[in-house]
């Protein structure tokens, strides 16, 4: 299937190499209830929305443990064949540390399909509307439910990365999708440095998020296309229970404004 890109990143250029399909281990029970804790202790973390930047908003402890415990067990299913969880692999045949599966629209850098070109060329799992509406309302909870953004935010697609071993994100922008609307990230398990430069720069100063498990960042107006990444993961710092071998799981659903 043709790829739709309206972005100039890479001249809509692909690798021709494809992704890496990758599996994910079952679940160890025993490893999962060892898990370190890291930073502030929850009671002394400040709750409800803080804005970090213009139209950037950080809610710490957003999902509790079961509702985090829920989208690890649907991961799993999202993560299975076909069109299932693998690492992309930039055009200059780079493969990302990350692993990732898409739901609604399937990201392939620097473009979206509707079926999973880089791997099986399945076509893409649909976005559940359980998801759509957790996402709605992250728009809500950040911006207030009177905030233009919150009333028209209608997501239509989902990357979900998987942070193993000693993975990271570079600093990039989000150059794909012709949607000003906002951007919402979910994490759980493994808390990370996320770290945000501006929407003309990848160069710092740097402002830096600790994300920990259950934690939301909602970023959208005049930083809706602001460079952003994950240089650091703090292996064994995510709570037990969430049927999460190991690692960070970042969900990150937006509205692309694609059609077809």
């Amino acid at each position: 299937m043709e790829l739709i890109t309206p972005t100039t990143r890479q001249g809509g250029r692909r690798s021709r190499l494809g992704g890496v399909p990758t599996a994910l281990p079952p679940n160890d029970d025993a490893a999962d209830e060892h898990q370190l804790s890291l930073g502030i202790p929850d009671a002394e973390r400040p709750r409800g929305p803080r804005r970090v930047m213009t139209d950037v908003v950080h809610v710490a402890g957003w999902l509790d443990l079961d509702a985090q415990r829920r989208l690890v067990d649907e991961f799993r299913c999202w993560g299975l064949p076909p069109a299932g969880l693998r690492h992309p692999r930039v055009p200059t045949g780079h493969l990302m540390s990350v692993q990732s599966v898409c739901l609604g629209w399937h990201w392939q850098p620097y473009a979206y399909s509707r079926t999973a070109d880089d791997t099986d060329g399945a076509p893409v799992k649909p976005l559940p509307d359980t998801l759509k509406e957790l996402a709605r309302r992250a728009v809500v909870d950040a911006y207030g439910d009177r905030s233009p953004d919150a009333s028209a935010f209608s997501p239509d697609a989902a990357i979900v990365n998987l942070y193993a071993g000693d993975a990271r994100l570079g600093l990039h922008r989000d150059g794909e999708e012709p949607s000003e609307a906002p951007v919402v990230t979910i994490a759980i398990g493994d808390v990370c440095t996320f770290r945000l430069a501006g929407v003309d720069r990848r160069t710092g100063p740097f402002v830096d998020v600790t994300m920990r498990s259950g934690d939301l960042l909602v970023f959208g107006g005049v930083n809706r296309r602001i460079y952003h990444g994950v240089p650091k993961v703090f292996a064994g710092t995510a709570p037990g229970g969430l049927g999460l071998v190991r690692g960070r799981l970042s969900i990150t659903v937006r509205e692309t404004g694609l059609s077809g």
